[in-house]
């Protein structure tokens, strides 16, 4: 599914701005929460999906034991970046990827989580089928929002 052009062209000032203003205000807490979900379930592959700018990434890169592989991915690649340039406690792999379109096999990850992102995707039932096909059997979905999902 083609996403309309305003949702993967956020500048860098909109990424610096999310990191400086929302994150503190209302998503940090949320994170945290997201990352304690994630421990219980003691996975070996997180996949994170619309990360933004990595608030979710550096609470399970704290939370989780170091063997635990994590992916952060968000269709905007200015997101991705500052993410990545705040970095983690540990090594993430940072990329720019489509929740439509997935660039990873096929029962690749234990878990998925999405911190309010969920009820921007255009059409949730394709988001979801492709998130359910890069989890493994018994695998789960966290994600949180702040309306229908």
């Amino acid at each position: 599914m083609t996403k309309p052009a305003s949702d993967s062209s956020f500048t860098d000032d909109v990424a610096r701005f999310y990191e400086s203003t929302l994150v503190p205000l209302i998503f940090e807490p949320y994170a945290d929460d997201l990352a304690a979900r994630v421990l219980a379930l003691d996975p070996d592959r997180v996949l994170e999906v619309a990360c933004g700018t990595g608030i979710v990434t550096r609470a399970l890169a704290a939370a989780l034991p170091a063997s635990c592989e994590i992916t952060a991915t968000d269709l905007n690649t200015a997101m991705v970046a500052h993410g990545e340039l705040i970095g983690t406690s540990r090594p993430v792999t940072w990329r720019q990827a489509d929740v439509f379109d997935l660039p990873y096999a096929d029962q690749s990850f234990d878990v998925v989580v999405c911190q309010f992102g969920v009820m921007f995707f255009a059409d949730r039932v394709a988001a979801y089928r492709e998130i359910r096909r890069v989890l493994r059997p018994g695998g789960t979905f966290l994600f949180n929002v702040w309306n229908g999902g």
